[in-house]
């Protein structure tokens, strides 16, 4: 499947973001295998999250109508929000993904959402803190801290990014901080813990 996938890719997508989505698959085996969760999961989670991020507004707004996925006022004002959850529907139809935990993780790559699995949480935290993201001190640390306490690293990357948001004047969705506060209430119920285990190291 991954050279179906990046040949697709390849037809879609501009060479700068397949370069992001590679880095996104890198670093999500490389958490998956930090925290023995299904390394082969991480890879298709990482590689196909990114599969509708050049989908036309309108197209992702009819994609996910047409789903009956709810489209509340923020993402109908920035349908671009919505290109995570129109990816998920691409892996499945486009390359016959089955797997719900594969295709939740491409659909809460960007927003986040409380009670998400490991494998969402990983794969939420590549596609914000790949290399190609840049090298400042604050992206290292956020990565450090990415391979040393999940849901405390889910929390200050929700925090990196609205900071973003708020400075640049954008609109946030609830779903951020709603992402926030649930991963640091439980970073703080674990602190300092290896969390995650068991999913296996396929």
């Amino acid at each position: 499947m991954r050279d179906q996938v990046l040949t697709w890719l390849a037809d879609n997508v501009p060479a700068s973001r397949l370069q992001h989505i590679l880095g996104v698959e890198q670093m999500s085996v490389e958490l998956a295998r930090h925290y023995d969760l299904n390394v082969e999961k991480a890879a298709q989670a990482g590689l196909m999250h990114d599969l509708a991020k050049y989908f036309k507004p309108a197209l992702l707004l009819q994609m996910a109508r047409d789903e009956g996925i709810e489209i509340d006022p923020v993402c109908e004002a920035t349908p671009h929000l919505l290109h995570a959850d129109v990816s998920a529907i691409v892996a499945r139809d486009q390359f016959g993904m089955q797997d719900e935990e594969v295709m939740d993780a491409i659909a809460h790559h960007t927003l986040g959402r409380p009670g998400m699995s490991p494998l969402s949480c990983i794969v939420f935290l590549a596609d914000c803190l790949e290399p190609s993201r840049g090298n400042t001190p604050e992206l290292e640390r956020l990565r450090q801290v990415s391979f040393s306490n999940l849901y405390k690293a889910i929390g200050v990357t929700c925090e990196y990014s609205l900071r973003f948001l708020f400075d640049s004047h954008c609109l946030i969705h609830p779903r951020t901080i709603l992402t926030r506060n649930w991963a640091i209430s439980l970073s703080r119920q674990n602190d300092g813990a290896k969390r995650p285990t068991g999913r296996g190291r396929d």
